[in-house]
């Protein structure tokens, strides 16, 4: 055995998550290393893509996926997505070899610890035979526990070299708990006391918290409202306002902007959460709790900031919290069961052969299966899919947002499917995104995936159409594709839609075997630029 076969088949002892990849020379033993150790290998059509799935599976999972590439040029095709993974917090391994020390004119070498450093992940290198499985340890414990994007460099010298017996491997458990200071329990415990209107924005540090914070917000009479990667978390909640920020329906808006005290659980509280402050109160008092020390007041002054897990410090916290109604009353819960974007009236653009993204996304909302995951792209379209299409719980979204690049949506679509595959996987995505991840459309095919896309194709990149008026556009418009043709041909359902009467074909293709993916071809009427874009672009 040699320290190729070492490092994969030590991962897979691990327990590392699907691996994911596009095979070259310089990762073909090591892959083949994580296979037998009975790890899962999908094979992408390019890194890219690769690495959006990967970091999809992970949210989506709750385990340490890899990442497995080439050097150089395999690395650098995956940066985007291990930029989006590192920006956002992703536990994940990306397992890339790399040119050996002495090949110093080799035209694959970079310097790939620099690279990874950039893009805010963690540079982790196995040094020699005799450290391999040390090194190898490292960087997944660092995975796991620090929930980091850490990037494994596999020299291909040291591949080669005869590996020495494997010692027995250590259990590594995932993040430890941080308990809160009990005066900053008891803090918190006297602002909500003393709230009449609390609102809890849960973020992504509060996913798996939902029970607590609900029995908490109970108890105290706050609502609760989500930030974008948390959606779904307060599902059917009475008094859940749904996503806060940008996405924000207008009577979510409303009550937030209202709100005496806003406490954000294992949220950043950023500009899209608060529409650049603009849905706090001046006179609201904030509070944060995260287990990172460095994310209390990084976006906004706040009035108390809190250390520790969501759902130890919601504990501490109820056993504190004296009872009172607070902001729930028969009132405001009306406002929030009548106020909600599919019940919202809108005047139909749909016409002259295009349909209204509101129209198209209020129907496949009724019309698809309740329990699905649905994923995100980037793009002025967003909103639609985000705000329309209702999801039962938070491992229903994935939000892929954090370097706000397009094209992620179809790898990340992927990866989330195969982490749940009891759930219908829906992919929202825009024309440009789609043809920037098209390869990926052979990936779902052949993994037989029942993936709906939703394509709402302006022929264009919509953002810089609304964004820049009356200048000269053509950098940013296009040919109107045939999309449905185009997915046909990789042996895809293509319909295309142009009005409600479309429709009738998604409903067929959800009654059939569902054995290949359905891709819709939304031919969207011009919304003359999303709301949350637009609230974006004044600042």
């Amino acid at each position: 055995m040699n320290v190729a076969e070492l490092v994969g088949r030590t991962l897979a002892g691990l327990g590392a998550g699907t691996a994911f990849g596009v095979v070259g020379s310089g990762n073909f033993e090591v892959t083949n290393a994580l296979r037998a150790g009975g790890v899962r290998f999908v094979a992408a059509r390019h890194e890219g893509g690769a690495a959006s799935m990967a970091d999809a599976y992970a949210r989506m999972s709750g385990q340490v996926p890899v990442l497995s590439l080439h050097q150089g040029c395999g690395l650098t095709n995956a940066v985007t997505g291990i930029t989006e993974a590192a920006k956002s917090r992703t536990p994940m391994l990306v397992l890339t070899a790399d040119s050996a020390a002495a090949s110093v004119l080799s035209n694959f070498r970079i310097d790939q610890d620099g690279l990874a450093t950039a893009v805010g992940a963690v540079p982790e290198r196995v040094h020699s035979a005799a450290t391999a499985v040390a090194d190898t340890v490292r960087a997944f414990r660092t995975a796991r526990q620090q929930r980091r994007t850490v990037v494994l460099n596999l020299p291909l010298d040291v591949q080669a070299q005869p590996a020495p017996s494997p010692p027995p491997l250590p259990d590594i458990p995932g993040p430890a708990l941080v308990r809160p200071d009990p005066a900053a329990v008891a803090a918190l415990a006297n602002l909500l006391a003393a709230a009449e209107r609390p609102v809890f924005i849960a973020g992504r540090g509060a996913r798996g918290s939902g029970d607590v914070l609900r029995e908490l917000a109970s108890r105290c009479g706050a609502l609760l409202a989500t930030s974008a990667v948390a959606h779904g978390l307060f599902h059917d909640d009475p008094f859940a306002l749904g996503i806060s920020g940008g996405f924000a329906s207008p009577a979510a808006a409303e009550l937030i902007v209202g709100a005496d005290l806003v406490v954000g659980w294992g949220c950043a509280l950023n500009m899209w959460t608060t529409r650049h402050g603009k849905l706090l109160s001046p006179h609201a008092k904030l509070v944060q709790v995260d287990v990172e020390q460095a994310a209390l007041g990084a976006h906004r002054p706040i009035d108390l900031g809190v250390v520790g897990d969501v759902t130890g410090t919601a504990l501490d916290v109820l056993a504190l919290a004296p009872e009172h109604r607070g902001y729930r009353t028969d009132e405001v819960a009306a406002r929030i069961a009548a106020g909600r974007w599919n019940d919202v009236e809108h005047e139909d653009s749909s016409g002259d052969g295009r349909i209204d993204p509101r129209t198209l996304s209020r129907l496949l909302d009724e019309l698809l299966p309740a329990e699905r995951i649905v994923s995100i792209d980037s793009g002025n379209f967003m909103g639609y899919p985000s705000a329309y299409l209702s999801v039962p719980d938070e491992h229903g979204f994935c939000f892929t947002q954090a370097f706000q690049s397009i094209g992620l949506g179809l790898g990340t679509a992927i990866g989330a499917a195969l982490a749940r595959p009891d759930r219908l996987p829906v992919l929202g995505t825009g024309d440009g995104g789609f043809h920037m991840a098209l390869s990926e459309l052979d990936t779902a095919v052949r993994l037989e995936l029942p993936l709906v896309v939703i394509v709402y194709n302006d022929a264009a990149y919509g953002a810089e159409i609304h964004h820049f008026g009356d200048a000269d556009l053509t950098t940013v418009r296009f040919p109107d594709s045939d999309l449905a043709a185009i997915a046909r041909g990789f042996g895809c359902t293509g319909v295309t839609v142009r009005s409600a009467e479309d429709l009738p074909a998604v409903r067929e293709w959800l009654a059939g075997p569902r054995s290949a993916p359905l891709v819709i071809d939304a031919k969207i009427a011009d919304d003359g630029g999303s709301w949350w874009l637009a609230e974006a672009f004044r600042h």
